[in-house]
This record gives C-alpha cells, sequence and structure tokens, in this order.
C-alpha cells in the first residue's frame, strides 16, 4: 500500500528546498504497463509527423538517424491507456495537496535517454519554455520507469533556486535549430551546492517551474525512460510585458511542425 499523503516535514520541506523525492507513487505492475506504452511511442517514432517528437539534444534529424535525447510531447496523444494509469491519478492527488485542490495535472511529455549514448539535460529552468508573461504556478512530477541512478541520469536540483525569476537561457550550445535550452552566461554562478536524487522505478521526484535542476547522461547499458506529469492551477500575469529572447530565436523544424498544427 502506498501513503499517498505528505506529511507536514515533506510539505514544508517542498516550500523550503524547491524540490521533493518520493519513494513510491505508483505500483510496479502499473509501471510495467506504462513501459509498454512508452517503448512502443518511441520505436514508432510517434508525433513526429506533428513536431511532438524530436531530439531535445540536437538540431532535427534525418529519418533513420540516432536521438541522444528524444523526446514525446503530450504522449498520452499517443498512447491513450496512459491516460487510465494509478500513475496519473496518484499523481494529481499529490499534486492537490501541493497546489490546491483545483489543480490540473496531466501526463506532460516522455523523455528517453538511449543506451550508452543517452545525452546530459544541462541545467535550465522549465519556465524558460513557457509564456514570459505568466507567473506559472505549477510543479513538475517526474518519474523513472526503472531505477534512475548517478550513472543512467537521474535529477539533481540546486535547493532554494525555485525562489529565483526566470535567468537568462540559450538554447543548447548556442545552437538556435536546437530544441532544448541551457543557462546562459553567468546564470551558471547560480548552480551552488546542488542535491543529486537518485531514485526508484515508480517513485518520483517534483519540482517547481523556477527550480534550477539537471539530469546526466546516460552511460548504461539500459536506456533510461522519465515520463513527465505537470501540475499547474492557473498562472499569474505579470504587471509588465517581457520577451524571452533565446523563444523568439528558436528556429526548429518541430516547432514549425506543431505551430502548423495547431492552426
Amino acid at each position: 500500500m502506498m501513503n499517498l499523503e505528505l506529511t507536514r516535514v515533506q510539505i514544508s520541506s517542498f516550500r523550503e528546498k524547491g524540490f521533493l523525492r518520493l519513494e513510491r507513487i505508483t505500483s510496479d505492475v502499473d509501471i510495467a504497463a506504462l513501459r509498454v506504452s512508452y517503448d512502443r511511442i518511441f520505436a514508432d517514432r510517434a508525433g513526429s509527423d506533428d513536431g511532438f517528437h524530436f531530439d531535445l539534444s540536437g538540431a532535427d534529424r534525418e529519418e533513420g538517424t540516432e536521438a541522444r535525447l528524444p523526446q514525446i510531447l503530450m504522449p498520452a496523444k499517443y498512447a491513450p491507456e496512459m491516460n487510465d494509469s494509478e500513475l496519473l491519478a496518484n499523481s494529481t492527488r499529490i499534486a492537490r495537496q501541493l497546489l490546491g485542490d483545483e489543480a490540473r495535472c496531466s501526463i506532460a511529455h516522455a523523455i528517453l535517454k538511449p543506451a550508452f549514448n543517452g545525452a546530459e539535460t544541462p541545467w535550465h529552468q522549465d519556465a524558460a519554455y513557457w509564456n514570459p508573461n505568466t507567473l506559472a504556478r505549477s510543479i513538475s512530477i517526474w518519474v523513472p520507469l526503472q531505477d534512475a541512478t548517478l550513472e543512467n541520469g537521474c535529477m539533481h536540483f540546486v535547493p532554494g533556486s525555485h525562489e529565483l525569476d526566470v535567468l537568462p537561457h540559450r538554447s543548447i550550445g548556442g545552437n538556435t535549430s536546437v530544441h532544448g535550452l541551457e543557462l546562459a552566461g553567468s546564470a551558471l554562478q547560480n548552480v551552488r551546492s546542488p542535491v543529486a536524487c537518485p531514485v526508484p522505478a515508480g517513485g518520483c521526484t517534483i519540482h517547481g517551474g523556477y527550480m534550477l535542476h539537471y539530469a546526466g547522461a546516460n552511460r548504461t547499458e539500459q536506456p533510461r525512460r522519465a515520463l513527465i506529469l505537470g501540475a499547474e492551477i492557473d498562472g499569474l500575469p505579470r504587471s509588465e510585458p517581457r520577451s524571452f529572447p533565446w523563444q523568439d530565436a528558436w528556429k526548429t523544424e518541430a516547432g514549425e511542425k506543431r505551430a502548423n498544427a495547431i492552426q
């Protein structure tokens, strides 16, 4: 039996440090079923045609070439059975304890680090990808579908960094055709005393949109699979408009596909 009621100590720690690690959030049976769906949609390259499947660490690749950090946005769009998982129900219950009863939760994206060659996910803030004119009130629940270790790319966090506003970012390596973002220039000075969070399959880490975080490369002989659930309540409008230059500079093929699909 899983205890899905967070303690006062856990909630207080999350508020103070900006992240939380839970040993168990769903069952082994649920994880096994999710892995089947997960592996199928990556094998099928689901979402490639509409820009929802791409290499987060590199420019768009031709068919048949290997991505080092493939990602699928909204994976339940291609595997709707994921919406019936214990994971989503349990994540929603936990999210409402942290954000309030009105919190909405969904399976936001899936990230795969291939065996031996899975790239690191550089230091960044999730809010750097989002609407710059909204103060986000959200959390990400990061769930490994196998044990997440230092060797295969577990999460790392900078305690207290959730109190920061969005720092300067750029496309990885300064290449605007790359989808992923990384801290830019002097912003890296904010990475102080990071904490690694290995977590077993079916456990999770939880962090807010402004938290500085990183996941290492996968150097093991097995792929590292992770599902990320997003939970939110309505964001607040900022008093003065602003823009993020790294968003304005993006020139990715997948981004164009997504824009066309929305139209």
